[in-house]
C-alpha cells in the first residue's frame, strides 16, 4: 500500500491522522498541491481527477476519497474502532462526519481557494486540469458559514461526553477544520474567522485527542 499525500492540505491530513490512530505505517508519496503538482501528467496518470489523498493498494486498486480510504483501512485494521461499533454509532459518526465536511471544510476551502493567488485559475479542488476561475464573493460567504459552523458545533459539544467523541472518525475532520493550517491560511489574507474563545469545548476535543496515542500525525 502507498498513500499519495500533501503535507499542507487538510484532506490528506485527515487520511494521515486516521492511519496514525490505527498505529500502522503506510509509505507516502508527496505531491505539492500549491505548485500544481497534482495537475501534472505524472500524477494525472495515477488519478485523472487530480485529487489528494489517494491510496493505492498492493494489487493496484486506487481510492481517491478520504472516507473510502478510511473505510478500507478500518476493514483491514478494525482496532481501535474509529467508525462506530454499533449501527447507531456508525450512523452517528457518518452524520457528524458529513457535517464537518459540508459545513466546515467546504466553507474553509471557499475562503482559501477564492483568494489565494496560486488558485486564481483553479478554485475547485482537482478540476481535471481545466481552468476554473476564483470567485472573490465566495470568500465572504465561506467566512460567514465557518463562523456559523463553529457556533453550532460549540452548542452540540455541550451535550456530549467528550472522551468517546474524540475516539471517532469525525473528530479527525473537526481537528482539520480548526487546524492552524486552515485558519492560518485564511488569516494570512486578513480574513477574520470568528470562532469561540480558547478553552471552549471544541478546543477541549483537540486537547483530549492529544492525550490519546499515537502522537504522530
Amino acid at each position: 500500500m502507498k498513500l499519495y499525500d500533501c503535507a499542507v492540505a487538510p484532506n490528506p491530513r485527515r487520511a494521515r491522522m486516521f492511519i496514525a490512530e490505527k498505529g500502522i505505517e503506510v509509505p507516502k508519496i508527496e505531491i505539492d498541491i500549491l505548485s500544481g503538482g497534482n495537475l501534472k501528467p505524472d500524477y494525472f496518470s495515477v488519478n485523472p481527477r487530480g485529487l489528494l489523498p489517494l491510496l493505492e493498494t498492493d494489487d493496484g486498486t486506487r481510492f481517491d476519497e478520504v472516507m473510502a480510504i478510511c473505510r478500507y483501512i478500518e476493514e483491514l485494521h478494525p482496532m481501535p474502532c474509529l467508525l462506530g461499533r454499533t449501527p447507531v454509532e456508525r450512523a452517528q459518526v457518518e452524520s457528524l462526519q458529513r457535517k464537518m465536511e459540508f459545513d466546515g471544510m467546504i466553507a474553509g476551502s471557499e475562503v482559501f481557494r477564492n483568494q489565494h493567488p496560486q488558485f486564481a485559475a483553479r478554485s475547485i479542488p482537482g478540476g481535471g486540469g481545466a481552468e476554473i476561475e476564483a470567485i472573490p464573493q465566495l470568500v465572504q460567504r465561506g467566512t460567514q458559514t465557518l463562523s456559523r459552523f463553529f457556533d453550532a458545533l460549540e452548542s452540540y459539544l455541550e451535550t456530549v461526553n467528550l472522551w468517546p467523541v474524540t475516539r471517532s472518525r469525525w473528530s479527525i475532520s473537526l481537528r482539520c477544520v480548526q487546524s492552524t493550517s486552515l485558519l492560518g491560511w485564511t488569516s494570512r489574507f486578513r480574513t477574520v474567522i470568528r470562532t469561540p474563545k480558547l478553552g471552549t469545548r471544541r478546543f477541549r476535543v483537540a486537547q483530549v485527542r492529544r492525550l490519546s496515542p499515537p502522537q504522530r500525525r
